[in-house]
């Protein structure tokens, strides 16, 4: 059966928004187990953001406050701030989920390396959004946004897509 209502609309299409580095703080483990999982806070300690419209600096305030389910998954909940090459800031927030299959769990454990697993063996997506006061970028107030991360030397990274 088929339900009249459905229409055929045209296909998500997505623009780059900016690619984000997020230098990481030592984290801060909240035990081994709570009921929910393992919480983690992964400070950020700074870092940097380019794209084709904005640039600039992640700020050394914030950070994810990440829960690790007993499957292994991490669930993100991450809250940064930037600040453009001309001076704006912007309060950027995300969740995600980070799953990282039973093959490379012990490569990735190991924080001297994990930076050389293949991105391609792991789920690691976003959906951040942004709120300013900046008049020059309100329009970030407006758009969804979707992020493929990966782990580099001392943090993560983010290729982050504009939805159009």
């Amino acid at each position: 059966m088929t339900d009249t209502r459905v229409r055929k609309v045209e296909t998500t299409r997505t623009t780059t928004l900016f690619d984000l580095v997020v230098d990481l703080k030592p984290p801060v483990k909240f035990g081994d187990a709570g009921p929910l999982g393992r919480r983690v806070l992964y400070g950020a300690a700074g870092g940097t953001f380019e794209g084709p419209r904005l640039r600039g600096e992640v700020l050394a305030d914030g950070g994810d406050w990440a829960l690790i389910r007993p499957d292994g998954t991490m669930l993100l909940d991450v809250r940064l701030a930037l600040r453009t090459d001309d001076g704006d800031l912007v309060h950027m927030t995300y969740q995600g989920r980070w799953l990282i299959p039973p093959h490379v769990r012990t490569a990735m454990a190991d924080r001297a390396t994990r930076h050389l697993v293949d991105p391609a063996d792991y789920y690691f997506r976003t959906n951040p959004l942004f709120e300013t006061g900046s008049i020059r970028y309100g329009w970030l107030n407006d758009i969804v946004a979707v992020g493929t991360g990966y782990v580099v030397e001392g943090g993560v990274a983010y290729h982050v897509e504009q939805v159009l």
